[in-house]
C-alpha cells in the first residue's frame, strides 16, 4: 500500500481577487491548509509568498515537520530573471523549504534559449546554495509532446553540467501551474501521457505532477510511474479515497 501523504503537496495558490474573498479570509484558508496537512501527515503546503512568513511560523508553533513550498515567477513565467531572484530571496528569508518557478516557457518557444537557461541557472544555484528545493514549472498544456519532451531534456542537460551530482535530486522539473486557459476542454495539469514523457527526459531529476490527479487510482498510478511528488488542492480529499472537486 503507498502512502500518497508523503508524495503531496497540498496546494492553495487563488488570491483574494481570484476567489473573491478578503485577505484575512484567504489567511485563514491557508492556515486550514497548514492545519489539515498535519492532521493528515502530508508531506508540504504550496502558497503564495505572501503567506510563507506566517505559515512557516504557524508550523513551528505546531511543532510540525510539514514542509511549506511556494511559487516564483507565477504564473505566466514571464517575470525578468532579477524579479524572479528577488522574489525568491525574500522567499527564503521567509522561511520557505521549496520554490516552484515557473519557466520562462513562451522565451522558449521563441527560441530564446540563454535566457531560460541563465534563468534556471541562477535561480537554481541560490536555491541550492541555501539547501532549498527548486522545482521548475513547464506548463506542459501550453507545449506540444516533443516540446515538453526538449525542455525537459534541456533543463536535465543545464542541470548535470552546472550543479553536483547530489544536488540533482533536489532539482525538479514540474508539470503545470493549473492556471494556464486551455480550449476545448483540453486538461491544463498533468496528464499521465505528459507525465511519462517528462519522466523519459528528466533524466536524474526528479518529477512533480502538479493539478489534474483527482483520485487515490489517479495518485497511485503517478506514483508507480515514478514521480516523487504530486501537487493537488484536494490532498485530504485523495487521502479520504474522495474524488477531488477543485480542478486543480
Amino acid at each position: 500500500m503507498i502512502n500518497i501523504a508523503q508524495y503531496l503537496d497540498s496546494t492553495y495558490l487563488k488570491t483574494p481577487q481570484q476567489s473573491g474573498i478578503s485577505e484575512q479570509e484567504t489567511l485563514q484558508k491557508v492556515k486550514d491548509l497548514a492545519e489539515e496537512a498535519i492532521d493528515h501527515h502530508i508531506f508540504a503546503v504550496m502558497i503564495r509568498p505572501d503567506y510563507v512568513g506566517e505559515i512557516k511560523s504557524f508550523l513551528r508553533e505546531k511543532n510540525s515537520d510539514v514542509i511549506v513550498g511556494t511559487v516564483i515567477g507565477f504564473h505566466e513565467g514571464t517575470y525578468t530573471i532579477d524579479e524572479k531572484l528577488t522574489q525568491a530571496s525574500k522567499a527564503i528569508d521567509d522561511g520557505a523549504d521549496e520554490l516552484d518557478f515557473v519557466i520562462n516557457y513562451e522565451a522558449y518557444l521563441k527560441g530564446n534559449f540563454e535566457l531560460v537557461k541563465d534563468e534556471f541557472v541562477r535561480c537554481t544555484q541560490l536555491c541550492i546554495q541555501h539547501q532549498k528545493i527548486a522545482k521548475w514549472i513547464i506548463e506542459i498544456a501550453a507545449l506540444t509532446d516533443k516540446q515538453i519532451a526538449d525542455i525537459t531534456k534541456n533543463i536535465s542537460t543545464w542541470a548535470e553540467e552546472n550543479f553536483d551530482k547530489k544536488d540533482l535530486k533536489n532539482i525538479f522539473v514540474k508539470s503545470s501551474t493549473g492556471f494556464y486557459q486551455t480550449e476545448n476542454g483540453k486538461p491544463n495539469g498533468a496528464t499521465f501521457e505528459g507525465i511519462k514523457i517528462m519522466l523519459d527526459n528528466a533524466g536524474k531529476l526528479p518529477v512533480k505532477a502538479a493539478g489534474g490527479v483527482r483520485t487515490p487510482e489517479d495518485a497511485e498510478k503517478m506514483i508507480k510511474l515514478g514521480v516523487k511528488r504530486i501537487g493537488t488542492s484536494s490532498a485530504t480529499a485523495l487521502l479520504k479515497n474522495d474524488s477531488a472537486s477543485e480542478g486543480y
